[in-house]
């Protein structure tokens, strides 16, 4: 199994955090991992609406933000939340998010 390069904790910064999740697209991806857990991304891409290359785009942008890790085994890519990363990093922002996202009905 192979680790995709990812920010360490401490270099999760808090504008690339917000960044990426400022797209609704991105925002269901990691509502959908905190609710399903490890997911490969072909499942987490599921009914989005977006070509395969610009779900690859929103991966890349959540893997590189800090907000997921991927693993690659084969050719599958497996997603999981940085929950505790996140929540080491900042306190109650990532529940705080999915909150919001789940009373408006997106999640």
């Amino acid at each position: 199994m192979r680790l995709l390069p990812h920010p360490a904790t401490d270099d999760i910064q808090l504008t690339e955090v917000l960044r990426a999740l400022s797209d609704p697209i991105r925002l269901e991806i990691v509502a959908r991992l905190a609710t399903y857990g490890e997911m490969t991304c072909t499942v987490a891409g599921d009914s989005l609406g977006v070509h395969k290359s610009t779900a690859s785009h929103h991966y890349r942008t959540l893997r590189e933000a800090g907000l997921v890790l991927t693993k690659q085994e084969g050719r599958l890519k497996y997603m999981s939340l940085r929950r505790d990363d996140l929540e080491a990093r900042f306190p109650g922002l990532l529940d705080s998010v999915l909150l919001a996202t789940s009373v408006g009905g997106h999640a």
